[in-house]
């Protein structure tokens, strides 16, 4: 069989031709030698029972935890080959399509500097590179350019390369970070010597890439993730000079179910481990300048409490729901963490607002928070709580978020600013005179005009009443009174919100004649806890039924038809997009899933794979009934039936460490030798990336102007 499918890979790769099926073409057609034939998965019964209910799978063959079975990789590049023989019809329109991209893009940018520890700290890229320079300079802007590390240069013989958790120690003279060249968010520790440049011996591997230094300058404390799950689960300690093997194990997380990560507080003076599952949390707090001693727990973890902290000034600062649902924020001075009568109220809980996050400075505090599916920025002086007040921005649909505020004595506050319209933006506000200073704006190359286009907010009533918001974009001079080709986008889960922000690629849909929706279904929290808990465990079709409600009045009131409606989602997104399609196949003309998380029973049952445990929360459990009942009535791979389905494009990772590989792969096969249509069905793996996609800034592009002439190639668009 592995001989035939080689076999197969070979001959397809070289019979592909630029002839592709219409989406009405007979079945009898498809024999017509000069067609591109899709990969035929070959099938093995396999029996999977729980709960007295057996499920056959017939393509579960396909998982390989090595990712090195032949057979496996064979078929994965036969997909990938005839995915490239499906869109050779548009090979200049892809073509086209990047030079678009890449063209609006100002390749020799870089960052708004920050300072920290006597040093302005910045990113920048080269003309024609892929990845970022991280660069400082000492003490002013004038001063010569350091470059701490060159990820261009690192990514030499690999392809593919990330670098993250980049950190200078409190002297300033040693770089770590990680390193991950392969996709799989495993990453190594490496070090380097920021006076010669030159590496250090200590490399540490198998890591989250997490790590946080000591204020001794010599001891940094990393995480450990578990073998198979991928679970971070062990906080260690390393003395620079020593060798990896004889670093002291500091604390394990043995809850299956909870993560753990680092952080440092805002003051220098703590660091943090935080232990979390999806409903509860636990920190552990050491003082940065004593890293032998033992780490204390800030307060025993409780299910349904979910806190974090930050330390500023004298005080602990905790964001808590304890009695309070969209969250409050509280303080407490170091000594008195585990009592809670001690915890001092700083902002309240309300009905209305979620709080997200918050920076603390000495004479102010500011909290991000979010009202009717708007983010807000509030300032609270200390000495006057009642003169608070909320940042004002010209727009009525936009995103802003807090960024990086390291000092404590200041009055300037460092903040993004987005929208449909506007591209990325990086404000400093004047806390006191109520005034922002525009550092920096994402430019746009070429003829981008933000006045050539228009956002707007609509709701839609959903089948339980429940008002879903909807933000839309399209061209000013987009003739409105016929329907136009839709690109509808959502995610809802995690609670995860989804934002109105400006995106470079989406000009070339835009300036198409199409329009960009964002559905804010439940399963996110635009509405606070609630809109969230409204749209998981045994609400979660909520989150299904949302979207599709969405589309139908997008159809009903003329914005498009649903011979010119496209649906997208990633990760859990794609199981979103899984569903709807299963529901609703009729009401959609083309279908992307990106690294779609669709086999959703198989893979909470099984708790070697990365998450599972992590997310019964979120999802339920299956090895309860109720639960099992509920996953298997909607989980995507497990509802394929014979029916018309939508073109459909499915996206993977080989090294995939979020959604595995096989799920998407599996998908693709049952619902080719299931569905009664002749219409596209298309499956890319990268066989170099993991669940992020590509590394690269152009090679994320290419991507995406694959996904966009598949969407253009289904609605006839070849322009």
């Amino acid at each position: 069989m592995r001989l035939a499918l080689c076999i197969l890979l070979a001959s397809l790769m070289a019979a592909c031709t630029a002839h592709t099926p219409a989406k009405d073409t007979p079945k009898d057609t498809m024999t017509d030698p000069k067609t591109p034939q899709p990969p035929t998965a070959r099938t093995e019964d396999k029996a999977l029972t729980i709960h007295d209910d057996t499920r056959n799978d017939p393509y579960y063959w396909m998982r390989d935890d090595e990712r090195d079975d032949p057979e496996v990789l064979a078929y994965l590049e036969a997909e990938n080959a005839y995915t490239q023989a499906v869109l050779e019809p548009v090979k200049g329109l892809q073509d086209r399509l990047f030079e678009e991209i890449k063209g609006r893009i100002k390749e020799d940018d870089s960052s708004v500097p920050y300072l920290f520890n006597g040093h302005w700290y910045y990113t920048r890229y080269e003309e024609g590179k892929e990845y970022p320079i991280y660069c400082r300079r000492k003490g002013t802007m004038e001063a010569e350019e350091q470059v701490l590390l060159n990820a261009n240069a690192e990514s030499e013989g690999h392809t593919f390369y990330q670098a993250r958790s980049l950190s200078v120690s409190d002297n300033n003279t040693i770089l770590a970070w990680g390193e991950d060249t392969l996709g799989r968010r495993i990453y190594t520790l490496r070090f380097k010597d920021l006076a010669t440049g030159k590496a250090l011996p200590d490399v540490i591997e198998n890591t989250s890439g997490g790590l946080v230094w000591a204020a001794d300058n010599s001891h940094v404390f990393y995480v450990r993730r578990q073998e198979g799950t991928l679970r971070d689960y062990q906080v260690w300690r390393h003395k620079l000079g020593t060798d990896p093997a004889t670093d002291a194990l500091i604390y394990e997380e043995k809850d299956e179910t909870y993560y753990i990560g680092l952080d440092r507080t805002k003051s220098r003076r703590y660091l943090i481990i935080h232990s979390g599952t999806t409903l509860a949390d636990e920190v552990r707090f050491l003082p940065a300048d004593k890293p032998l001693d033992d780490f204390k727990v800030f307060l025993p973890r409780e299910r349904g409490h979910e806190y974090g902290v930050d330390h500023a000034g004298d005080r602990f600062y905790i964001r808590t729901n304890k009695d309070a649902l969209n969250f409050r924020l509280m303080s407490v001075t170091p000594d008195k963490t585990n009592d809670l009568s001690a915890w001092k109220e700083v902002v309240p809980h309300s009905d209305d607002v979620f709080l997200i996050s918050l920076e603390v400075f000495k004479d102010f505090l500011v909290v991000a928070e979010r009202r009717e599916a708007q983010s807000e920025l509030r300032i609270i002086p200390w000495k006057t709580p009642e003169d608070a007040h909320t940042i004002a921005f010209p727009e009525k649909v936009y995103h802003n978020w807090l960024g990086f505020n390291p000092e404590f004595d200041t009055k300037t506050l460092r903040l993004g600013y987005t929208s449909l319209t506007t591209p990325n933006s990086v404000y400093d506000y004047d806390m006191t005179a109520k005034t922002l200073d525009l550092k920096k704006r994402q430019e746009v190359l070429g003829t981008f005009n933000p006045e050539d286009y228009v956002a707007e907010r609509i709701y839609v009533t959903a089948r339980d009443g429940v008002k879903v918001p909807v933000s839309l974009v399209h061209r000013k001079d987009l003739d409105r009174s016929k329907p136009a080709p839709l690109y509808q986008y959502a995610y809802g889960s995690y609670g995860h919100s989804m934002t109105t922000r400006f995106s470079i690629t989406r000009l070339s849909l835009l300036d198409r004649g199409f329009i960009y929706a964002v559905a804010h279904i439940r399963g996110g929290q635009e509405y606070g806890r609630r809109w969230y808990e409204d749209g998981k465990l045994l609400k979660k079709k909520n989150t299904f039924t949302d979207f599709i409600d969405c589309s139908k009045h997008l159809v009903k009131e003329g914005y498009t038809t649903s011979d010119t409606l496209v649906a997208t989602g990633g990760s859990a997104g794609g199981l979103l997009m899984g569903a709807v399609m299963n529901m609703e196949p009729d009401l959609y003309q083309t279908i992307v899933a990106d690294v779609p998380f669709v086999d959703v029973v198989t893979t909470m049952l099984d708790e070697t794979i990365p998450l599972t445990t992590f997310e019964y929360d979120e999802w339920g459990n299956p090895n309860d009934k109720a639960y099992y009942d509920y996953m298997l009535s909607y989980s995507p791979y497990d509802n394929v039936t014979a029916q018309d389905y939508p073109n459909v494009m499915i996206t993977s990772g080989l090294h995939d460490s979020q959604v595995q590989y096989w799920e998407p792969t599996k998908w693709a096969a049952k619902l080719r030798a299931t569905k009664t249509d002749d219409n596209l069905l298309v499956l890319h793996t990268n066989m170099e990336a993991g669940h992020g996609g590509a590394s690269g800034r152009f090679q994320r592009y290419q991507e995406m102007a694959r996904e966009y002439a598949f969407i253009l190639l289904t609605l006839g668009m070849t322009e």
